[in-house]
């Protein structure tokens, strides 16, 4: 995984493109607990988020979690390749990412976990 990503403790991580869009996916960690996955139901494009609102489902034969949103702003981009291969969320970021959100306040993202605290977060979640 890319060094300049952000994680949250609900298992999404999250990459900044352009500026002020954020690319939102969700974690391996997140990927492995669902299992084989079916179903993503995906936001709309033009919906407005808040941070800490869930804006899509995704769903496995275990479970459905929801995957929420770790900044607040407007859904400009939703990955509609996830509608015919949920799998392709576990491929790679390029290819499994969830939603694009252009963020109202880019400081949002300042009291989420880099990858060495969210590696960290996620071993103590083991035990």
């Amino acid at each position: 995984m890319s060094d300049n990503l952000k994680y949250t403790a609900e298992h999404e991580w999250i990459k900044i493109e352009d500026g002020d869009v954020a690319v939102i996916g969700i974690t391996a960690y997140a990927q492995d607990a669902l299992g084989d996955l079916v179903y993503v139901d995906l936001p709309d494009v033009g919906r407005k988020v808040a941070k800490g609102e869930d804006f899509a489902v995704v769903e496995s034969v275990k479970t459905a979690a929801e995957v929420y949103s770790p900044v607040s702003g407007e859904v400009v981009g939703v990955n509609d390749n996830l509608s015919n291969d949920p799998e392709l969320i576990k491929k790679s970021l390029e290819e499994g990412w969830i939603a694009k959100i252009k963020m109202e306040d880019a400081a949002e993202i300042a009291g989420l976990m880099d990858k060495e605290a969210y590696d960290k977060f996620v071993a103590e979640q083991d035990h």
